[in-house]
């Protein structure tokens, strides 16, 4: 007997066997259950998720000779031969082929006949949003008012492009890609069925790269099969497809924390010479950028123990701004692969990309990136609370003006009214004025200023913004400064609280003003008229 492949022999063949689409199985059944039958049906989705799949069960469903039932038998004439594709009354149309009025006006005339053998006819039209505008007007009529006997089964890829006169007519349900971790679910099914080995993480790589289509990933699997003459082995899998180990990412993280160029170009010829596939390797990156990124920004999100424990350097170790912005390098880079001389420069050139925007004087290397012999000298001035860990603190900033300067010096704060006042008249903007108005002043000792800063506002303290902080304020005390910050909620008003507490209270005053004018007492008291508060702004 010939082989096979398994797309095909896996197919489903009852709403059961269906992975991943749930939600259109619910509503099927329940209509089949009840009898609440469409003429017409619309399924949309990427390729391979199903679509003319279960327009074939929806067909024995509604022919099967046990009678309309959600659960067709399988084993009768009518499940048999549609699942053969040789059922008289199942007509399959690829609209890329058959796109035009007169294939169309045939069509519809086959259909005004009655069933030969079963209870209804199905014409199940594929990718129908290549049908010519003419032959979409042509079906219009029938698609309204079709016969009885007739349920038209419409599939796409675009839905887009079928006009909304088509859509209105229809049922639609929109089938979902596939999560990796269901296609990898569903392989090692398949593969525990076919009696096949595997290492796990060769149906990640499978799963990975089927981008959500179950049949991608069953013939992914199959060639991966043959490549490995029956067994699945990781590196086999990734050596197969082009993919980038996960190592090799962290290799490129790493050369990046410590700006290390000639590291990241020999790694991209590393990659280039196993014939990686450059657009997969900067998915990977985003990937874990995003990762990194939500674990500086809402740690709490990352369950999972061990990815915090492993992200959590690379989160330490730069800005979040710099991962923001290295994100979106990373993703403009795999749009410019195709324009690059060749997807190697273009994997290179935004490696180097990537270190020549890294801020000039980064946040302090976490352990895990400082080799045993540079870890010497006076540790970094860091504190830790019970909510958070605070950041290490700033590099103290260039010379500063001396005693001989022309410009006057600020009298240094002594308490909270004066921290309040020094920051009011500084000419700080954007982030650095946000990051020291919800500053809590609490001492000056020397050269160290220690200020406290509430856990919900850590996502502000990046080490470009207490750098600056950091040297305006030594400018304008006219002394060195280094800025300490204990990541605990505020014991005292901060500048923005302080701000805020004079807003409500103007704003207080102004409404109770308003409320106290004789105009506005008489509109009250003759119209009923009533004062919008949220629309007062004091002057």
């Amino acid at each position: 007997m010939s082989y096979q492949v398994l797309a095909r022999k896996w197919r489903p063949r009852d709403f059961s066997a269906l992975v991943g689409q749930e939600h259109v199985v619910r509503a099927l059944c329940h209509a089949l259950e009840t009898g609440r039958l469409h003429h017409a049906y619309l399924f949309t989705g990427t390729r391979g998720v199903g679509k003319t799949t279960l327009a074939r069960i929806l067909a024995k469903a509604l022919n099967c000779e046990t009678g309309v039932t959600p659960s067709p038998c399988g084993r009768c004439a009518a499940c048999q031969e549609i699942d053969a594709g040789r059922f008289i009354d199942y007509l399959e149309v690829d609209a890329a082929t058959n796109r035009g009025v007169d294939e169309m006006a045939l069509l519809l005339e086959q259909a005004q006949y009655a069933p030969t053998r079963g209870r209804y006819k199905v014409l199940t039209i594929d990718e129908v949003h290549q049908l010519s505008p003419h032959a979409f007007n042509a079906m219009l009529k029938t698609l309204e008012e079709p016969p009885e006997h007739i349920k038209f089964v419409l599939a796409t890829t675009d839905p887009q492009k079928i006009p909304v006169t088509v859509l209105s007519r229809c049922l639609q349900f929109n089938l979902r890609p596939m999560p990796p971790e269901r296609i990898e679910a569903h392989l090692d099914h398949v593969l525990a069925a076919e009696g096949l080995s595997h290492e796990p993480g060769a149906l990640r790589e499978v799963a990975r790269a089927a981008a959500g289509s179950m049949r991608d990933a069953l013939s992914l699997l199959d060639q991966a099969i043959a490549h490995g003459a029956g067994r699945l082995a990781t590196a086999d899998v990734r050596a197969l497809l082009g993919n980038t180990a996960e190592e090799q990412i962290r290799s490129i993280l790493d050369a990046l924390v410590a700006a290390d160029a000639p590291a990241l170009l020999r790694i991209a010829d590393e990659l280039a010479a196993t014939g990686a596939d450059f657009g997969d390797a900067l998915a990977r990156l985003a990937r874990w950028l995003h990762r990194i990124a939500a674990c500086q920004v809402a740690p709490g999100a990352i369950l999972d123990e061990a990815e915090r424990a492993t992200l959590d350097p690379y989160a330490r170790s730069w800005d979040a701004e710099y991962v923001q912005l290295a994100y979106q390098m990373v993703i403009r880079g795999a749009a410019d692969l195709p324009h690059a001389p060749d997807p190697a420069t273009g994997f290179s050139m935004t490696l180097l990309r990537l270190v020549a925007f890294q801020p000039v004087q980064p946040p302090s290397l976490p352990a895990r990136f400082v080799e045993p012999e540079q870890r010497t000298g006076p540790e970094p001035l860091v504190n830790r609370s019970a909510e958070a860990v605070a950041a290490a603190a700033v590099e103290s900033p260039p010379p500063v003006a001396t005693a001989k300067s022309s410009s006057p010096a600020t009298a240094a704060p002594t308490d909270a009214a004066s921290w309040h006042d020094l920051i009011e008249r500084l000419a700080l903007t954007g982030l650095v004025r946000e990051l020291a108005h919800h500053l809590e002043w609490v001492s000056l000792t020397g050269e160290v200023l220690q200020l406290r800063l509430a856990p919900a506002h850590r996502p502000m303290m990046s080490g470009a913004s207490q750098q600056k902080l950091q040297a305006e304020l030594a400018r304008a005390l006219n002394r060195p400064l280094r800025l300490q910050i204990d990541i605990t909620p505020p014991q005292a008003d901060t500048p923005a609280r302080r701000r805020a507490d004079m807003q409500s209270n103007q704003r207080a005053r102004a409404i109770e003003s308003i409320e106290q004018d004789p105009l506005v007492r008489g509109l009250r008291e003759q119209f009923d008229a009533r004062i919008d508060p949220d629309s007062i702004r004091p002057l």
